[in-house]
């Protein structure tokens, strides 16, 4: 069963903003892992998912309602926590959260589990919390009447490293119970650790749509080059330039990810099957180490985003 369907979704708001021709669809039981930098489009898109923003073309489905007509139709099985929080001012955390228990028809019983698991006093005013606390608010409002689907925008923004680590903990148990969520976020970490299904969206569009297992296994490599001396650093980058399976492309037989020249080190992405190209070009140079290190999201998601530069950063 769909539960999340966008078709050719496009927002246009001019020079570029926006979202163009997006196509998702996120299935029952399912944790859809949406990652892209701010700016993106990222929140465009859940701003349609919720039903708070008309689209320009295609359509947006929510348990097969359209989203912007018939949100009163879905809002009750629906967690939401929004990228930027804005909470009511003149009420404390516990009036906040008594007021979305009331429009929920939801219990104290989940409220209180929340509230200890993210460590959250809600006695104080709204507007007097900090940033993590306000957060952590939205978290248990969205969480407390444990809904069938979870949309949550870049949800650990403002925690520490410990309370993001409890969310995705969190996450991973909810999923267990077969809730669906659609998770926007930047943090490769809160992405890599929870999602089945993983799109990246650029400019508005999203570029590349993948299996969360895919990076586990995928046949692309890094290496760790660590040369004697800068002299034979640059070297090996002029001489790899020009190798033919050299490419500034995405997903090539060479890819130089990283460059530290005050390390005289380099980072080598490669196609596992062409191992011995490398190899066979950095006996020429003198070198401290040579070492894999572990392709991660982060990698494969800079492949799409890097920029053509020199030697101060990626080629």
């Amino acid at each position: 069963m769909n539960v999340i369907e966008l078709q050719h979704l496009t927002k246009d708001y001019g020079h570029g903003r926006g979202i163009f021709d997006v196509n998702i669809t996120v299935q029952k039981g399912q944790v859809y892992g949406f990652l892209g930098p701010n700016g993106a489009g990222k929140s465009t898109a859940i701003r349609h998912i919720m039903g708070f923003s008309k689209p320009d073309k295609g359509s947006v489905k929510v348990y097969d309602y359209d989203s912007f007509k018939d949100y009163d139709k879905f809002f009750d099985k629906v967690g939401y926590i929004p990228g930027e929080i804005a909470l009511p001012e003149g009420l404390t955390g516990t009036e906040f959260i008594k007021m979305m228990q009331d429009l929920r028809h939801c219990k104290d019983d989940k409220t209180k589990e929340l509230l200890d698991l993210f460590e959250l006093d809600p006695r104080f005013e709204t507007k007097r919390m900090s940033l993590g606390d306000k957060r952590k608010l939205a978290i248990v409002v969205a969480f407390m009447n444990d809904p069938e689907l979870l949309v949550l925008d870049e949800p650990t923004s403002g925690l520490d490293p410990v309370m993001q680590e409890v969310f995705i903990n969190y996450i991973k148990k909810e999923k267990k119970k077969g809730k669906t969520i659609f998770l926007s976020s930047h943090i490769f970490k809160e992405i890599e650790d929870t999602c089945d299904l993983i799109s990246i969206i650029k400019d508005g569009k999203v570029i590349t749509t993948f299996d969360g297992d895919k990076i586990k296994h995928s046949k692309n490599k890094s290496y760790k080059c660590k040369f004697v001396d800068g002299n034979d650093m640059q070297a090996f980058l002029e001489s790899i330039k020009k190798h033919p399976l050299y490419s500034r492309a995405k997903n090539k037989a060479f890819y130089v990810s990283k460059v530290e020249s005050y390390k005289n080190q380099v980072i080598v992405n490669i196609v596992d099957d062409n191992i011995n190209e490398l190899v066979n070009m950095l006996t020429q140079y003198k070198l401290l180490a040579f070492k894999q290190v572990e392709f991660t999201l982060e990698d494969y998601f800079m492949q799409f985003y890097i920029e053509d530069k020199h030697y101060g950063g990626a080629l």
